[in-house]
């Protein structure tokens, strides 16, 4: 399945959140993320949704469906070549100082707090990507806790 992105201008009142995840829901569409954050216009709210999907249809029907809404200003889907994608996630690991320093420079990520002998916590910042082969070449196995913020995207 292809992950594809939908990023929507709305109008910042209460229930539209709701009434955007109903549709989706309806679509029988799993959300990968929803970041919701507001724009440099007051009022105006700013939406990613990914999901994952092959059919090109299927997205554009969800986008022209959004758009009906009159309090969504604009929706479209962002192309991965012609947008930057890029979250962040914080977390807890069970691994000694000395088996970070081996990621250091390879990765985005900065040690915020030592708890104990050998647990780290860890804020790591990229595209879906790089975390997941962070967390993968640190070891899963050695992940006590992990929350990430979803993903944020924008046009070049």
């Amino acid at each position: 399945m292809k992950r594809r992105a939908i990023l929507a201008f709305m109008l910042d009142r209460p229930g539209v959140l709701n009434k955007v995840s109903m549709l989706i829901r309806k679509k029988m569409y799993n959300v990968d993320t929803l970041t919701v954050c507001s724009s440099r216009v007051p009022g105006i709210s700013r939406m990613t949704i990914t999901l994952q999907e092959d059919d090109i249809a299927k997205v554009t029907q969800v986008i022209k469906q959004l758009e009906k809404f009159t309090e969504v200003i604009s929706a479209k889907e962002l192309d991965t070549q012609k947008s930057y994608w890029r979250e962040a996630a914080i977390v807890k690991l069970e691994v000694d100082r000395e088996h970070l320093t081996a990621f250091n420079g390879r990765y985005n990520f900065e040690i915020l707090e030592k708890k104990g002998k050998d647990v780290q916590i860890v804020q790591i910042a990229g595209s879906t990507v790089q975390i997941d082969t962070f967390l993968d070449e640190v070891g899963r196995e050695n992940i006590i806790e992990i929350a990430r913020t979803g993903v944020a995207a924008m046009e070049k």
